[in-house]
């Protein structure tokens, strides 16, 4: 998710012609059009129904019985709604076209009115984590409100952390001049950038993509044109990450936060242990897991020692092609309909009702996401379609998101919002089911093999590289503490993860020591990374659990996807019989990819 004005590889035309017709938004079902009445008219019933909460409920939820609870959150989450549906059609539109003076200005002019309106309502998380532990669980234990319990027990777990009621608003306030406009400015930046590789003026989301193209000239020009880049912008960037991290720093010692990962953690109802044993087994993993197979595919790429533009380059037996957008369509949908029909059909409409914004664009934000939106309308999945083999795995991944976030809408906004460690669970699933559909489809070896090495480079992308990321950003918040940093310091801080990550059979280049820089995770969700990894171990746990105990699966994967954020991990895997809290957990997950290594150090005898 990013801005600004580009030039891409193919313009909106050129993009249709070359991959089908690639379908754009229809936004319609959130507001008809940018000056829609209705759009004036919700803002407005914002407005009133804030202010009206706060006068009925600021100093009384502590008398409140369960009746009157229940009548409190259903006002809370129709504001929560309408304020969703506000800043996602807004949202949405910024990032079909980031350079648009008008869409700009709609989405920060939006942003400071709901943060106005929505301020009155900072008194209720910090009062009702002021309601007595008796009181509060014998109200919830009535069933007119028991189901929204798990909301208020997470809220609850920040009772420790909280400020004074005036010091909250007064961060409340302030967000849309601190993280929030430091986050436009990345946004602005990275989008704005453009690159000379070749001759060729491209975007971020191009010259990152020909680091994954046939030809190694273009990969290493790709490669050195990012790095002159972002060295170019590198005092911005740096800037940026010095005063997110020293904004959060400041906020975390004001709520005594134990680490800087503390409030993360929190907000993915996950505990600390669990992370560190996740890092821990992974790190373990690293020899493994990276060293060896960038060993293999240095062996395979006849060199010596592998650049960093040769990562995530393709085999040399694998046949260049550009892959139309109706095969990606056909390839997801049959796999999802492989798993169970029930799952296609969710991902159809998504296809024929204008739920996906494909083609590269001017001003296009670049990367892939699925935005919920709100639970009384429907996801969208945005991506940034070339006709790579990584696109459809990419089209896989979003519409996991996009199927999990239509089946958990049934809960409501409250509690549909699946905690990151979760959310990655059905998007990575969609991936492994596409996968597994293609390799049992495979005619030959070579055919085979090439699936199986695309596989372990997307897991390590996934696994070992989200966790050098996570170990990145802990040695970054920690040195921030200790003061401002350089940006050398901040290269230096990046270089130190990813020799222990990738391994020995790697050179790095000059210049790219700055490769941090454009990274929108670091920015918009700090230590977000590890939730790719969890993801990942937790589906190819899941998938083990499959392959071994078919019968009755799918009904137990669907209802997990539809509890949403209504339970925790531990309740949700534990049909499976499986822990996350296990320690071998992890070990599990990881041993699937290195059975996969495995396969590919056979087919070399």
């Amino acid at each position: 998710m990013t801005l600004t004005p580009r030039r891409p590889v193919f313009d909106a035309n050129a993009t249709g012609g070359a991959f089908g017709d690639l379908p754009d938004w229809d936004l319609s079902d959130l507001y008809a059009a940018p000056d829609a009445p209705e759009l004036a008219t919700d803002m407005s019933w914002l407005e009133t129904h804030c202010a009206e909460f706060a006068r009925d409920y600021e100093g009384k939820l502590a008398d409140l019985d369960a009746a009157g609870m229940a009548e409190c959150i259903a006002r809370y989450e129709a504001i929560d709604e309408k304020a969703g549906r506000i800043m996602s059609y807004v949202g949405l539109r910024y990032y079909q076209n980031t350079g648009d003076v008008a869409r700009v200005k709609q989405m920060a002019d939006a942003q400071d009115k709901i943060t106005g309106y929505t301020t009155p309502l900072v008194f209720f998380s910090l009062e009702f984590n002021r309601i007595e532990d008796a009181h509060y669980e014998t109200v919830f234990a009535d069933p007119r409100v028991s189901r929204y319990k798990p909301v208020f027990d997470r809220m609850r777990a920040m009772k420790p952390y909280q400020l004074s009621d005036e010091l909250e608003k007064f961060l409340h306030d302030q967000s849309v001049v601190g993280a929030a406009a430091w986050n436009r400015l990345f946004d602005e930046t990275t989008a704005a950038l453009e690159f000379d590789v070749l001759g060729e003026t491209l975007s971020l989301e191009a010259t990152t993509t020909l680091l994954s193209d046939h030809d190694r000239a273009r990969r290493e020009a790709a490669a050195h044109a990012l790095a002159r880049v972002f060295k170019d912008n590198i005092r911005t960037f740096s800037r940026i990450h010095n005063t997110l991290a020293k904004e959060k720093d400041i906020e975390d010692r004001w709520r005594k936060m134990p680490t800087p990962q503390t409030g993360r953690h929190l907000s993915n109802d996950v505990e600390a242990e669990v992370v560190q044993a996740l890092r821990d087994a992974v790190v373990a993993a690293y020899p493994r897991l990276s060293h060896r197979y960038y060993a293999l595919k240095a062996k395979w790429l006849g060199l010596d020692t592998l650049q960093v533009w040769d990562r995530n380059a393709p085999l040399p037996t694998e046949a260049p092609r550009e892959i139309q957008w109706d095969e990606a369509k056909s390839t997801v949908l049959d796999a999802y309909a492989g798993f169970d029909p029930r799952m296609a059909e969710i991902a159809q409409p998504f296809f024929e009702k204008g739920w996906i914004d494909a083609g590269v664009k001017p001003g296009k934000a670049p990367g892939a996401f699925a935005h919920p939106t709100v639970t009384s309308a429907h996801p969208y999945v945005m991506l940034n379609y070339l006709g790579k083999p990584r696109d459809v795995m990419t089209l896989a991944h979003e519409l996991g998101h996009g199927v999990h976030q239509v089946l958990a809408a049934k809960q409501g906004e409250m509690l549909s919002s699946t905690p990151l460690t979760l959310a990655e669970t059905a998007s990575v699933f969609g991936e492994m089911l596409t996968f597994r559909k293609l390799l049992a489809g495979a005619k030959t070896k070579e055919e085979r093999k090439t699936l199986l090495a695309g596989k372990v480079e997307d897991m390590i992308n996934t696994v070992v590289r989200q966790i050098a990321f996570y170990d990145f950003e802990c040695k970054l918040h920690a040195a921030r503490a200790e003061g401002e940093l350089t940006p050398e310091d901040i290269n230096a801080l990046w270089m130190s993860v990813q020799g222990e990550s990738l391994g020995p059979a790697f050179e790095f280049m000059d210049g790219y020591e700055t490769f941090w820089s454009y990274i929108p995770h670091f920015v918009h969700s700090p230590f977000y990374v590890y939730a790719y990894a969890f993801g990942d171990g937790l589906v190819n746990a899941l998938y083990a659990a499959y392959e071994a105990e078919p019968q009755g699966f799918q009904d137990k994967y669907f209802a997990m996807l539809e509890a949403g954020g209504s339970l925790h991990h531990k309740a949700l895997l534990a049909p499976f019989g499986l822990d996350a809290t296990d320690p071998a957990f992890w070990d599990k997950g990881l041993s699937m990819i290195e059975g996969f290594i495995d396969e590919l150090e056979a087919m070399e005898d």
